[in-house]
């Protein structure tokens, strides 16, 4: 079967580059190991979080599925960090795991243009002169040519799971490890290393004892993920907190020898951000307790996700330790925790569109990059699948810079610094992370998915609702004063400061609410409660709106700057042997990409713009 695009792999990223390509109007082929496994949640059963619920928002703007996903198969919402400002608010929802599956299979089936196929990649199909992809090989002999290839193997490529003295190879617990392509990437150039991750058992829902446990509701009020609506019924249920104890802590201690982890056995870097028990205990030998969220894994299952403590202890050990725990003292283990170790590509080997700088045509999201999370792959799936695509129109790529999008921060860290850990992304990250809130991502993208094909003009047209709602509600709190009759009928005392000020500038004060001031502006009451509160975090923020809006100016300065594909850095005098070195491998698109690279010098970016500033003049 020949086509336009093929996307390897059926985990987050696949999905959301298989949808885009085939949207945009090309063939496309998914081949995965197993069609039952298609956006099957290996880990935490939640989709979002801190900066990661922003990506998926950007995800829903640019017109890709994991947000639509995670809002027909939520069972409890929370928005973290509400009590903090706007930047780091971050919405989180738990996932029906099965049903997440089942409609994200669902979603890639229902999709004209779109194939699926059973089977596993081993090889590449190159040009004659070994520089761009052709197509592929699966294991049972099959050849598919395509003009581009995503790839998307996630933590499967060569991968081998781990519990205590057990080894076998495998991407996921019962399922088989992606075996060739590893090789495959060596033979032809590629730098591969191996990264490592993990999971916590599961256990069983009726065999827990909740009354010792805190209770962790979702939030009345639902933020959809998906901009394509305001409001969401949701039947949520609670998730539980309770703590590990310095019991716990002496079982694993005491059986650090077993750990595959501590002896030797797993040489990949696990993630920083993340750790299992095990590191936590090691690393923090002061705390006697560690957090401990359990939390439901679907409507129809009685698996219960311990999430906080991952670990590849022997499964006798998870059992002893879990039994410390107030409310697991009896809990049955029905699947054990474990480590899984992958090959990765080191990702300064890509260009910002996610295709690779050594073979044309091989574009490559997901894990298999070095990042963590869900998240980060769909919207790295979704680049790359929107690029593969664009590249097969004939039409110029879709490069998301770091003041447009989480998305965007991300790729240019991958590829302009590399990773030799599970990259995560955390709002800290990004420079500019007031004007990223998970509430503007359509303002911020969605006009450029409509631009490429990805968004409706429905959406675009309601997208130009909403900004002129924004701009009517602003002008409303600009007109309307606060009299002093008013501020007493109201008798909030962090009013009486402002009277005969516009309300504009009464909603700057830090006490003062949009809520306080809805009865002078009943108008509000008609937009969705989603759009009022943008406004008020816009005019709140204004100062800093605009500060950060004069740093992105000059920020887009430098990336304007452009650097030819085939710049010859050795003719560059003043520049030092490790800028020529790393710049040269990096092959930076622009004046601000390579101020990025680690170890270029200040000194190093002047002499290299002088050069440019004169090449652009002499020509």
């Amino acid at each position: 079967m020949d086509a336009d695009v093929i996307v390897i792999g059926g985990g987050h990223a696949g999905i959301e580059a298989a949808l885009a390509a085939s949207r945009l109007g090309c063939s496309t082929v998914l081949i995965t190991q197993l069609l039952d496994t298609i956006g099957k949640m290996s880990c935490n059963p939640a989709v979002g979080g801190l900066a990661k619920g922003n990506i998926v928002r950007e995800v829903d703007a640019l017109g890709g599925e994991m947000g639509r996903l995670i809002d027909r198969t939520m069972i409890q919402f929370r928005m973290l960090n509400r009590s903090r400002g706007p930047a780091v608010q971050c919405p989180r929802a738990q996932a029906d795991k099965q049903a997440y599956a089942q409609r994200a299979k669902w979603s890639l089936e229902q999709q004209k243009g779109l194939f699926l196929f059973q089977d596993t990649v081993v090889d590449f199909v190159l040009d004659e002169a070994g520089r761009e992809i052709r197509g592929v090989v699966t294991e049972r002999g099959r050849r598919f040519h395509a003009r581009k290839v995503v790839l998307t193997t996630g933590t499967f490529m060569e991968a081998k799971i781990f519990i205590g003295e057990y080894e076998t190879p495998g991407g996921r617990l019962g399922e088989p490890a992606a075996c060739g392509l590893g090789g495959v990437l060596r033979r032809l150039g590629f730098t591969v290393g191996r990264l490592k991750t993990g999971t916590p058992a599961r256990v069983l829902r009726s065999s827990l004892d909740f009354s010792k446990m805190q209770e962790q509701p979702g939030d009345e009020e639902i933020i959809p993920f998906s901009f394509s609506h305001d409001t969401l019924e949701v039947r949520q249920v609670p998730c539980y907190i309770t703590f590990t104890t310095p019991e716990t802590h002496r079982i694993i201690r005491e059986n650090l020898h077993r750990s595959p982890l501590y002896g030797g056995r797993i040489v990949g870097r696990g993630p920083r951000y993340c750790p299992s028990l095990e590191d936590k205990v090691v690393r923090f030998p002061d705390r006697d307790r560690h957090q401990v969220f359990v939390e439901p894994e679907g409507l129809s299952t009685e698996e219960m996700y311990l999430n906080g403590i991952s670990s590849s202890l022997p499964e006798e050990v998870q059992e002893a330790f879990i039994h410390t725990i107030p409310g697991l003292e009896h809990a049955v283990i029905m699947r054990p925790g474990y480590a899984v170790e992958y090959d990765y590509v080191e990702p300064t080997q890509l260009y910002p569109t996610l295709e690779t700088k050594r073979i044309r045509g091989l574009y490559i999201a997901g894990q298999t990059n070095g990042t963590s999370g869900y998240e980060e792959a769909g919207g790295q799936g979704l680049v790359a699948g929107i690029n593969a695509a664009l590249a097969c129109r004939g039409e110029p790529p879709l490069v998301l810079g770091r003041d447009e999008a989480y998305i965007g921060v991300l790729i240019d860290d991958l590829v302009t610094k590399g990773t030799k850990e599970p990259y995560r992304m955390f709002t800290s990250r990004a420079e500019y992370r007031l004007a990223l809130r998970h509430d503007t991502a359509d303002i911020r993208l969605l006009e450029k998915a409509y631009r490429i094909g990805l968004q409706s003009r429905e959406m675009f047209e309601r997208l130009q609702e909403k900004i002129h709602v924004l701009d009517a509600i602003k002008e409303l709190l600009r007109q309307r004063r606060l009299a002093q009759e008013e501020a007493e009928q109201r008798r909030l005392p962090q009013l009486a400061p402002h009277v005969g000020k516009p309300l504009y500038q009464v909603l700057k004060d830090p006490r003062v609410t949009l809520d306080d001031l809805a009865f002078l502006v009943p108008e509000l009451s008609k937009y969705p409660r989603p759009w009022v509160r943008t406004a008020e975090i816009d005019v709140k923020y204004e100062g800093y709106l605009l500060r950060e809006q004069q740093m992105v100016e000059k920020f887009r300065k430098m990336e304007d700057m452009r650097i030819p594909d085939h710049f010859d850095y050795s003719e560059v005098e003043g520049l030092s042997s490790e800028a020529r070195e790393k710049l040269s491998t990096i092959r930076p698109l622009s004046l601000g990409q390579a101020s990025r690279i680690s170890g270029i010098r200040s000194s190093d970016i002047a002499v290299l713009m002088v050069y440019l500033s004169r090449s652009r003049k002499a020509r």
